[in-house]
């Protein structure tokens, strides 16, 4: 989504904006039940862990199936990360090929098959909680506390790809952030069976940008999350330059940017998946921020994961 997502997306209220999209939201609503209900479900003959959302990006995917991935191979699971092909999103698919094998395909399913062939045993379904043609054997919902569900529409009259209603499907929720009753309650309002785990995110290395100055950009789904966590610990923000999820940066943006670090003598800093889609010229003087994932009551997570294989 080449695009800046609208501020009205996430109001607790529903707007003007909201209102007047309702006939093509309602459209997209029933074209999607159509595609479910025409859809053949293929069983594959390995485990698969989906992880996806039902909020329009920034909700934190895939710091998580990497997370899941390396909790696989301490399992002694043969792992693989399945995703459809989209030539925007190479910048996940490179973060993720830094620990394992990727498969891609405009069908998932044959995504799938090639694993099986490359003698993977599990698949880490990245982003295909929506692809009805897979049936899950673990499927995990993410969100980010701060933005939760908006304001609770579907595209486009709010950043929904589907109503809540789906975590009918879910075994699983994870919210990155801080613990929100309020926020269980309405999902355990759906379905009683969930589980509910949280995450943080801890800064890599982060003596490194202590006692300095910083100029940060994003271009992801929910940029202020970045800066955000930037602030929670403690690092001074001379500059916050928001940019549209997946955003291809031309020369001359990342030249504006490097010289504007430099004239601020501050430290030019962005995100890993930023960093990714930066020509390799210009990543020299570029920081990009390491983030481990750092998850409550994670043993029971394990647990989850251990009941497919």
């Amino acid at each position: 989504m080449n695009f800046f997502k609208p501020k009205f997306w996430d109001k607790n209220q529903v707007s003007f904006f909201s209102i007047i999209l309702l006939p093509i939201t309602l459209l997209i609503k029933l074209l999607s039940f159509f595609k479910y209900s025409i859809t053949k479900t293929h069983k594959c003959s390995i485990p698969v862990i989906c992880i996806g959302n039902i909020y329009l990006g920034g909700t934190g995917k895939t710091p998580l199936s990497m997370d899941v991935f390396s909790i696989l191979k301490d399992l002694n699971m043969k792992p693989a990360f399945i995703r459809k092909k989209y030539d925007s999103f190479a910048d996940e698919v490179n973060i993720q090929r830094k620990i394992g094998s990727v498969y891609q395909n405009k069908k998932r399913i044959k995504a799938i098959k090639d694993a099986i062939q490359n003698k993977a045993n599990i698949v880490i379904l990245d982003d295909g909680f929506q692809d009805y043609s897979i049936d899950k054997d673990l499927s995990i919902v993410c969100f980010n506390q701060k933005q939760w569900i908006g304001n609770g529409l579907t595209i486009p009259s709010g950043p929904l790809r589907e109503g809540l209603g789906a975590l009918k499907r879910a075994n699983c929720v994870v919210i990155n952030g801080n613990k929100n009753i309020q926020i269980e309650r309405e999902i355990h309002n759906i379905n009683k069976e969930i589980k509910i785990f949280y995450t943080t995110y801890k800064i890599k290395d982060i003596e490194k940008l202590k006692n300095k100055t910083v100029t940060a950009f994003a271009g992801i789904g929910n940029p202020e999350n970045f800066f955000t966590l930037l602030k929670n610990n403690n690092i001074n923000l001379n500059n916050e330059i928001k940019f549209p999820d997946h955003y291809n940066y031309s020369d001359k943006e990342l030249e504006d940017l490097i010289s504007e670090a430099k004239k601020s003598n501050t430290i030019l800093l962005t995100t890993e998946k930023d960093h990714c889609r930066i020509k390799e010229n210009y990543r020299k003087n570029i920081n990009y921020l390491k983030i481990l994932v750092e998850m409550e009551n994670r043993d029971n997570f394990i647990h989850e994961v251990k009941k497919i294989i």
